[in-house]
């Protein structure tokens, strides 16, 4: 999937959880330059003052800003830090019967409601077993284990509560985390940031709920699938 950049900068400071200020490397250098940032996140190993970014210019129209951040460099990679290409990635990955892990889908609907919630996706396999689907992005790993979430996440916990509870009522329901640290060998939920999504974490995988980590590489401008990635000490439980 290809998503294309057209500025390097180094970042100077998150004024806001959206907004951002960066001075422009390349091509036309500009220094202290309004940003969005498409994360609600904290990213504080990525977005620090002095790391290099990269961006992409959008139509302003209503807009404050001008460039949204699209990556962050870490080590010696880039990490893709706008989650609003989160959905169309996993749809591809799920298009593709090689990658997806439903296998052959005969049909993709995003955005569909059960009760009062919205999830990204509702996929019909190809022998006609439907999966409620949410897909969540990960860009934090430390000593190679990546974490969601690194802020606390009401909403992350709400969707798993709802997920477990269909599981438990006999509908497939899973989660496609999408980890954006080529560098991780593992994935575990962040109990230190939000033990609450933790605990629920553990009881959505007991009761049913699947969960596929997919390593992503963010290289000259593509998105490239890296396999899946086991969950750290419940390898078990991941189908």
């Amino acid at each position: 999937m290809s998503i294309p950049c057209d500025a390097t900068a180094v970042f100077k400071c998150r004024v806001n959880k959206f907004l951002g200020v960066v001075d422009i490397l390349t091509p036309t250098p500009m220094r202290d330059v309004e940003v969005h940032i498409h994360d609600p996140g904290r990213l504080t190993e990525l977005l620090y003052p002095g790391n290099k970014v990269l961006l992409k210019s959008v139509h302003r129209n209503t807009r404050k800003t001008e460039w949204d951040v699209i990556a962050a460099r870490c080590n010696q990679y880039w990490v893709l830090v706008h989650s609003g290409y989160h959905r169309g990635i996993a749809k591809r990955i799920m298009e593709d019967e090689k990658l997806s892990p439903f296998g052959r889908v005969a049909n993709i609907k995003p955005e569909v409601r059960y009760g009062d919630s919205k999830f990204d996706f509702l996929v019909e396999k190809a022998t006609g077993t439907k999966v409620w689907v949410e897909v969540k992005g990960c860009t934090l790993a430390v000593d190679g284990i990546a974490m969601f979430p690194d802020a606390p996440t009401q909403r992350g916990r709400r969707h798993l509560k709802l997920l477990s509870y269909m599981s438990e009522n006999n509908l497939h329901t899973a989660v496609l985390i999408l980890i954006f640290r080529p560098d991780a060998r593992c994935f575990a939920p962040n109990q230190h940031t939000d033990p609450k999504f933790a605990d629920i974490f553990w009881y959505a995988l007991d009761v049913g709920v699947k969960v596929y980590p997919i390593v992503l590489e963010y290289v000259d401008a593509q998105i490239y699938y890296r396999g899946g990635l086991p969950i750290c000490g419940r390898n078990k439980l991941h189908a």
